[in-house]
C-alpha cells in the first residue's frame, strides 16, 4: 500500500487560485542490485546472474537502436525513445579569410548529442497497477502553499536535498518544497542552472525534464 499526501499547488499568476492533489510519499530507490533480487524473486527460475544479464543487454540494445532513430518498444512497460539537445558548451575558434588573410572569429558550434531518454507508459501498466495496489493518504493534513520568506540560497538547498536523496528533483517538486508558483520555480531553476557555480544544472526537455546534481554529471 502506498501513502500520499495531499499538497496545494497554485494554479495562476498573482490570482490567489489553488488546487489540491495528491502526491506519493518516496521513501527510497530501488538499485540496480535490488531490483534483480526482486525479480529472481518473482520468478526463482531465472538466476540472478541471468536477470544481470538481460539488463544489460537492455540498457545494450537501447544505445544501439536508440541513436538510429527508432523507437523501442516492451510489451507492458512502455515505448522508450531518444531526446537530442546541444552540448552546454559550443565550440569556438579562429578561421583565416582566403582571400584577405584577415583573422576572424568562428561562429559558435553547439554540437548535438543526446540529451534524454522519453518514456510513454503501457496503459495496461497503470491499469495494473491500478488494480493490485491502493493508495493510503498520510494523516499529516494538507501541505499548503506557505507565503515566502527563504532567500534562493536556502530554496536551493532544499533542492539538493531532494536531489540527494532520490537523484533529481521536478518542477513541481521545486515549486512546492518552497512554496512557489509553477512559473516562478521555472525563472528560479533557469537562473540557478545557468550560475555554474550553483551545483544544479537541469536534464531532459519537456515533461521530461528535471534538475539534478551537477557533480554527478
Amino acid at each position: 500500500m502506498g501513502t500520499y499526501v495531499l499538497k496545494e499547488m497554485a494554479k495562476g499568476m498573482g490570482k490567489g487560485d489553488s488546487a489540491l492533489y495528491p502526491k506519493l510519499q518516496i521513501y527510497n530507490m530501488f538499485e540496480n542490485d535490488k531490483v534483480v533480487k526482486y525479480i529472481h524473486e518473482y520468478s526463482p527460475a531465472f538466476s540472478e546472474g541471468v536477470i544481470r544479464g538481460v539488463l544489460d543487454a537492455l540498457a545494450h540494445t537501447m544505445k544501439s537502436v536508440l541513436p538510429m532513430g527508432h523507437s523501442m518498444k516492451i510489451d507492458g512497460l512502455g515505448v522508450f525513445s531518444l531526446s537530442l539537445g546541444f552540448d552546454e558548451d559550443p565550440e569556438d575558434g579562429l578561421t583565416v579569410d582566403d582571400e584577405t588573410g584577415e583573422v576572424k572569429q568562428k561562429e559558435k558550434y553547439r554540437h548535438v548529442c543526446a540529451n534524454n531518454i522519453n518514456f510513454k507508459v503501457d496503459p495496461k501498466l497503470i491499469e495494473g497497477i491500478n488494480k493490485e495496489s491502493t493508495f493510503e493518504r498520510n494523516p499529516v493534513g494538507v501541505k499548503r502553499i506557505k507565503k515566502v520568506n527563504s532567500t534562493m540560497e536556502q530554496r536551493k538547498n532544499k533542492a539538493l536535498q531532494v536531489i540527494e536523496k532520490q537523484g533529481f528533483i521536478t518542477l513541481d517538486e521545486y515549486a512546492n518544497e518552497n512554496g512557489l508558483s509553477r512559473s516562478s520555480a521555472s525563472r528560479e531553476l533557469s537562473r540557478l542552472t545557468a550560475d555554474p557555480t550553483s551545483g544544479i544544472k537541469e536534464k531532459g526537455s519537456g515533461s521530461h525534464k528535471v534538475w539534478i546534481c551537477s557533480k554527478l554529471g
